[in-house]
């Protein structure tokens, strides 16, 4: 199979999930032995851009019409299978749907967050859930909140591209994946159209590690923002050294804009330890030595890397009990559910996951358990592949015009034996 992979890479400076999703979706087509080709924009090269060229940048988040006639004539040349779309903002833009209605390619988009129906893409505001642009034909109070950076002005072009594209988005997508069945139901609530929106489950790559004992610290990995549960944390462990602490240190690993504050709360503390922003070793190594996990998120997460790559490692999470986490982590099984937003909950959840070892470690066992069956890169690419004959099926109206099977099923199975050895 041949696929044109469309992205616009988030900036260097603060790492990002999406773009290792991309990565490592890429890599694992390309181990299975299909042609998996780039039209990427990078948001890094905003820095380099001329004065005019970064004033420029906000006009072209709605329509990027250079972007559609470079891609059209791409698309021509090459024609592949199907065009893998995920993040268009801000270089890329929606036009990319229309080069692709321009050459008659198949279309299919992950959602890896909210932007159809929320311009930040959060569904958050101020520390708490905000849906008041959910199913509004116009989405002016992000506009009049400055949901995206705090700013009215930097949130207009998102604003204008949600609700310009809409139409465009819901009829220039055959096929688009979800990676929860929490986004779906909100999604659809919205007014996107269910039958095409399918859920496709994040994969990641076996860590080539596992705990071993009973782990070391609590660990809590990610970016360090209102959003992600980070105050929560820091109140919820405030509470629990109080009343004598859990017997092991917290580390915190990640950066953002809360840095500075965890930096100064973590400071001469010897129950609590701010790691600063680890390398893809450090956070494998760091994960494998974890009780458990932490991921308190204010925010409804569509996924959650975190938590899978901790089950990877067969480390159980304490995570909210909102979003995708509720479909992750079975409460009492393969990990805890806290009630959202609340420190004493998160707390009590703390306490009860570092109480009992041998509890912890049958959690972790069946958190391993769960991966392997649902989150590993057998069944990434199995559903990755699936989904796209799928679309390419939809568009050409039977499954016989389809690439052939066969092929699939020899890459399928090389595919799994690369990942398998890469990972261990």
């Amino acid at each position: 199979m041949h696929v044109l992979v469309v992205h616009n890479r988030y900036s260097s400076a603060q790492p990002s999930g999406e773009n290792r999703v991309v990565d490592e979706e890429v890599g694992l087509l390309r181990a299975a032995g299909h042609r998996v080709d780039l039209f990427e924009r990078r948001s890094d090269d905003i820095a380099a851009k001329s004065l005019l060229g970064k004033v420029a940048v906000p006009l072209l988040v709605p329509w990027n019409p250079a972007v559609r006639a470079e891609l059209t004539a791409r698309l021509r040349a090459e024609r592949p299978d199907v065009v893998h779309v995920h993040n268009v903002f801000p270089l890329l833009s929606p036009a990319v749907l229309a080069a692709c209605a321009d050459a008659g390619v198949p279309v299919v988009a992950t959602l890896h967050n909210y932007t159809q129906v929320c311009p930040p893409g959060t569904l958050h505001r101020d520390g708490r859930p905000c849906t008041e642009c959910v199913g509004t034909a116009a989405a002016l109070p992000a506009v009049r909140h400055g949901c995206y950076r705090n700013s009215r002005l930097a949130t207009v072009p998102l604003a204008a591209s949600m609700t310009l594209n809409r139409r465009r988005w819901w009829s220039g997508v055959d096929r688009f994946f979800c990676i929860s069945e929490a986004q779906r139901d909100i999604l659809v609530r919205s007014g996107m159209p269910a039958e095409r929106l399918a859920v496709k489950h994040n994969f990641v790559p076996d860590p080539g590690v596992r705990r071993e004992g009973d782990g070391e610290h609590l660990l809590f990995l990610g970016r360090l923002a209102e959003a992600k549960g980070v105050r929560l944390l820091m109140a919820a462990w405030d509470e629990l050294a109080a009343d004598g602490g859990v017997g092991v240190p917290l580390v915190i690993a990640g950066a953002g804009p809360l840095e500075p504050e965890v930096s100064a709360w973590a400071a001469g503390r010897d129950d609590v330890r701010y790691a600063g922003l680890w390398d893809p070793e450090e956070c494998r190594k760091g994960v494998a030595r974890s009780v458990a996990v932490v991921a308190p998120s204010m925010a409804q997460e569509t996924f959650g890397l975190v938590v899978a790559e901790s089950m990877a490692a067969g480390v159980p999470a304490v995570a909210a009990g909102h979003g995708a986490f509720v479909e992750l982590v079975e409460d009492g099984v393969t990990g805890l559910l806290h009630e959202p937003g609340d420190p004493a909950s998160l707390a009590a959840r703390i306490r009860r996951i570092t109480a009992g070892p041998d509890r912890n470690r049958e959690m972790g066992e069946a958190a391993r358990r769960r991966y392997e069956k649902g989150f590993s890169p057998a069944v990434g690419l199995e559903r990755l592949v699936e989904e796209y004959r799928t679309a390419i099926a939809d568009r050409s109206g039977g499954a016989d015009t389809a690439p052939p099977a066969g092929n699939e099923e020899a890459g399928s199975s090389r595919g799994t034996r690369a990942s398998g050895d890469g990972g261990h």
